[in-house]
């Protein structure tokens, strides 16, 4: 079964326990790379509505889907030519039978807490919704059938939200987290759940997958020393030290001029024991722990009644 990805997809140690290669890049198909198995229309920093001059990436879901219409029908152009491509790209009846995964929507409402206010926000997300709702159709009316969707995590844990807007500690919840975005990134994942919902009706045919993952992410930062983890909201890579070693001004990795001195955002000595990588994104091990608690079917609607058909060994 070929899979098309939407933006990030916090599958990939599955995709590695079941000795799958992983997908490559739409944007860096130059060469012999293997698209059989499916495509990755991933962006970091992409959002469901159309990017801006402002915006962090330009690739925002409608260009996505446009990407994924060409590649579609470069496929098709090439199996009407022979076997000669045959053993690089995938057959017609993958696109039918594939399955589409999209982890996307953090962007949006995370972007425009920089500008609104959290009633403003909020106002927004029928808007961003109804841009994924149009997408989601086309590929529908293409053949698409069997979608795997995420919610939003809890924005308001993201070291970079703290450090941005919690400085006021009335504006933190009990985890020390920023409680406006979380509230208005529950608010979006009810929406979010609505809609599969109204679209199980709509898509005759069609299977929709709805995965709770910030239930999984709030879950794990609240108990994060019972999953084996140290720091649930301080950055791995990062520069400022205690409590979230987060500067937004010295990304992770780079060296920069902060009052006539050089510093640098350095990676941390063992990233297993943080929940967080740079300040926004989660490590590879807080990330497992998300796999393995998305695969045993508990967190999705409708439920798996059984677990994948491998066995992964999450940091528990």
């Amino acid at each position: 079964m070929a899979c098309y990805l939407m933006h990030v997809c916090k599958l990939l140690p599955a995709v590695d326990s079941m000795d799958m290669p992983f997908l490559d890049p739409y944007l860096d198909s130059v060469g012999a790379p293997n698209l059989r198995t499916g495509v990755n229309f991933a962006q970091a920093g992409c959002s469901i509505t159309p990017a801006t001059a402002t915006s962090v990436s330009p690739f925002s879901f409608g260009l996505q889907i446009k990407q994924f219409f060409a590649f579609k029908d470069k496929v098709t152009k090439l199996l009407s030519k022979g076997d000669r491509y045959r053993q690089y790209i995938p057959q017609m009846n993958y696109f039918s039978q594939g399955l589409y995964m999209f982890d996307i929507g953090q962007n949006d409402l995370a972007g425009e807490f920089y500008s609104k206010t959290e009633d403003q926000v909020a106002a927004s997300i029928p808007t961003i919704l109804l841009e994924f709702e149009s997408g989601l159709k086309k590929l529908y009316e293409q053949g698409a059938r069997k979608f795997w969707i995420h919610n939003t995590g809890p924005l308001g844990c993201l070291p970079q939200n703290i450090a941005l807007f919690g400085k006021d500690p009335s504006q933190l919840d009990e985890l020390h987290c920023v409680a406006k975005h979380n509230r208005v990134a529950k608010l979006f994942n009810s929406q979010l759940h609505a809609l599969c919902t109204k679209l199980r009706g709509k898509f005759a045919g069609a299977s929709i997958t709805y995965i709770d993952i910030y239930t999984i992410k709030y879950n794990l930062i609240a108990n994060y020393s019972r999953y084996g983890f140290e720091h649930p909201t301080q950055a791995c890579c990062g520069y400022g030290g205690q409590p979230l070693n987060y500067d937004g001004r010295v990304p992770c990795g780079q060296t920069t001029s902060l009052d006539g001195n050089l510093v640098t955002a350095k990676g941390c000595s063992d990233s297993t024991e943080h929940v967080n990588w740079d300040g926004i994104h989660y490590t590879e091990a807080a990330n497992f722990h998300v796999t393995s608690h998305i695969l045993t079917g508990r967190y999705s609607d409708p439920p798996f009644v059984d677990k994948m058909p491998f066995l992964l060994k999450p940091k528990f």
